[in-house]
């Protein structure tokens, strides 16, 4: 906007208080008859989005610094532009960087999920375990971005720890220590079986210090260390250690992570004992028949089970593809459980010991997935059950794990990708049509169709930030879930979510949004407000009519909260003449036809002047004896009209608020009588 611009609308704006000075109530009411506000002079004078997202949607596709972002508001700033469109600049820099983060965000987590299923497929195809540990490490480097990565293994004879395999170490020294049990942050991590970290090590006094531990961590430079511990059940056979030779604090997603690599670790280790297991009985065939007779058919089943499992996670099967093939490998009957439908006692057991427990003549295997409980495997009705096919049993729970959380981050993403097209839709007016089109049709959202946009938001105030920023996640989960079944959009925005939910046939806008807050507010089970627009049509040809829409529905929601209608759902036809300020298309007619309507319509019928007498009645200030003197009719006459418009209106017509709305609808009939002739 140029600085004339706003000397206008300022010279604009007290020209208008001193007409109202001057004018009072006659000249206000005709500005109120115009339909201007100050707000609508405040939206014209706005820097349009476009000029100022511009900069910002380039420096996304160029994928730059996050310093470069500075640079259209320094530029504005040294250009003497006006302090709306820096304004304007500054918000759309904080939104642009908003989306830069969760962009590197999500990069960043598509990466580690798909470091993990590499490593998992490694795994399937297991042959040399030093390879697969390499694997492991190099990848924990190259996500956890620290300049060394390494591994130690238990040795049980000596009682202590030593190196297997290290990435990125360049100290002779360093990749040959041993650490006994308790010392260094490896040695009580391996003597705890918990994970340690430290921003810097050498003064860092938890750890009981050597000299020999301390010479090789100084030869190779490190500083800041994380360590955690490679479990078999609750016996930990080694460490995974990713270390910086600068001071870093690591991140709790982090420290996660590399626990995921450590688990994966583990059962290579675990699998590769097992395989070695195998190789010796085989090598005993020549000696013991008897032996091999006892042990093939376990062996076989366990081969099979493990091709099985394999192929299963490499074509993306289901948990209940898991129960079947563990199922058809153990002659018995596996199930998929949630966690409150299995026995809690021997849930509770098999999840902390990290093995299979018997319970009653069943089986029970804990599906988790780090310290949450996803389910459980039951094995029904087999109450012997060899070492080996109770492994196997265990196994298939950690594969049914793995397949579960890729089935939530495949729900989390297509959640993601409806939200970034509603935002398209909000934000970006000048897409493609067909674009957006397409990419609705892809989930199964159809923009050709009659939609109503809903904003809503919780009512409770949560104690903390982090208590408030978790039930907004919680309601849009719930919104993402409810608009995914209704093959609509749904999307976090404003502190509230944003939904465009299709309108079904003989449904309104105002049953939608009650309907909608009931159903939200049952599943966050907590009290959720819900403002809608009027139906919108076309949107992939007309994307600006979902932001005007929008802006309608957040209005009526603010109504809602305002007049203390928490927990509910409305359009702006349920807030009779004040839905002519909150609605986005400003439906006079319909406002007029639901307030005096039937009036009119018995004036045409009858040939009657009950419209009239209405006007005269309120213009005298609602005193019969006046109102027959300005109709220059008997008394009696005004009575019986005033009668008649009682039965048609309703018997509180002249109540304050209902009095206010006809008087309104009155005078905008009077003004769109000319136009009809």
């Amino acid at each position: 906007m140029s600085r004339d611009h706003v000397q206008s609308a300022e010279r604009s704006a007290h020209g208008a208080g001193e007409a109202g000075e001057a004018g009072e109530a006659g000249e206000a009411g005709e500005a109120g008859e115009a339909g201007v506000s100050p707000r609508d002079a405040g939206d014209a004078a706005a820097p349009a989005p476009a000029a100022v997202e511009t900069p910002f949607l380039d420096l996304l596709a160029r994928g730059a610094s996050a310093d470069a972002y500075e640079q259209p508001v320094l530029l504005a700033r040294a250009e003497g532009g006006p302090a709306e469109r820096i304004a304007a600049l500054e918000q759309a820099k904080n939104l642009a960087l908003r989306v830069r983060s969760e962009l590197e965000g999500r990069r960043r987590r598509e990466a580690e999920l798909s470091a993990l299923f590499e490593t998992a497929h490694d795994l399937a195809g297991l042959r040399d375990l030093d390879a697969v540990l390499r694997a492991i490490v190099q990848r924990a480097r190259s996500l956890l971005g620290t300049d060394v990565a390494y591994l130690s293994l238990n040795d049980p004879a000596r009682g202590d720890t030593c190196m297997r395999v290290t990435e990125g170490s360049v100290a002779a020294r360093f990749q040959q220590l041993r650490l006994g049990m308790g010392e260094g942050l490896g040695g009580l991590v391996a003597q705890t079986a918990r994970p340690y970290v430290t921003d810097d090590y050498f003064k860092d006094a938890r750890f009981q210090h050597t000299r020999t531990i301390d010479a090789g961590v100084r030869d190779e430079g490190l500083v800041a260390i994380l360590g955690v511990p490679l479990t078999l059940g609750h016996h930990v056979i080694g460490v995974l250690f990713a270390a910086d030779r600068r001071a870093r604090v690591f991140e709790r997603e982090q420290i996660a992570l590399l626990g995921s690599f450590a688990a994966l670790a583990a059962a290579a280790i675990d699998t590769a004992n097992l395989l070695a297991e195998t190789r010796s009985a085989l090598a005993g065939l020549e000696r013991a028949n008897e032996i091999i007779r006892d042990r093939s058919g376990v062996i076989e089943r366990a081969s099979d089970v493990h091709d099985r499992l394999a192929e299963l996670v490499l074509r993306g099967g289901g948990v209940h593809d898991v129960a079947a093939a563990v199922s058809q490998v153990l002659a018995g009957t596996v199930e998929f459980t949630e966690a409150a439908a299995a026995p809690a006692r021997a849930l509770e057991t098999s999840r902390a010991e990290g093995h299979a427990v018997r319970h009653e003549d069943d089986w029970i295997a804990a599906v988790t997935a780090g310290d949450e409980l996803l389910g459980a495997l039951v094995l029904r009705g087999h109450p012997g059950l060899d070492p080996v096919d109770q492994l196997t049993l265990e196994r298939a729970a950690m594969v049914t794990s793995l397949l579960l959380l890729a089935r939530r981050s495949a729900a989390e993403a297509e959640q993601r990708v409806r939200g970034e097209l509603l935002d398209d839709l909000l934000d970006a007016r000048d897409r493609d049509p067909r674009v957006l089109g397409d990419r609705a049709r892809r989930l199964r959202a159809d923009l050709d169709a009659t939609h109503v946009v809903l904003a809503a938001r919780l009512d409770a105030t949560a104690s903390d930030a982090d208590q408030e920023a978790d039930a907004r996640r919680r309601l849009w989960a719930a919104a993402s879930h409810l608009a995914a079944t209704r093959h609509g959009l749904a999307a976090a925005r404003d502190g509230g979510t944003v939904m465009l939910l299709p309108l079904a046939a003989g449904d309104g806008a105002t049953d939608l949004a009650r309907r909608t807050a009931q159903q939200l507010s049952t599943a966050v089970h907590e009290a959720v407000t819900v403002g809608a627009s009027a139906p919108v049509e076309d949107l992939a040809a007309h994307p600006d009519s979902v932001a005007a829409a929008y802006g309608e529905a957040r209005r009526c929601l603010d109504a809602l909260r305002l007049l203390g209608r928490s927990g509910d759902g409305a359009a702006a036809e349920d807030f009779g003449f004040l839905g002519l300020l909150l609605a986005g298309d400003q439906d006079v007619s319909g406002f007029v036809e639901r307030t005096i309507g039937q009036v009119a319509a018995y004036d045409e019928r009858r040939g009657t002047e009950l419209l009239r007498t209405l006007d005269a009645y309120f213009a005298c200030g609602m005193s019969p004896a006046r109102t027959k003197d300005s109709l220059h009719v008997h008394v009696n006459t005004v009575a019986q009209r005033l009668e008649r418009v009682g039965r048609l209106l309703g018997d509180d017509w002249q109540s304050p608020d209902r009095a206010l709305e006809i008087q309104l609808a009155l005078r905008l009939h009077r003004l769109s009588v000319p136009a009809r002739h």
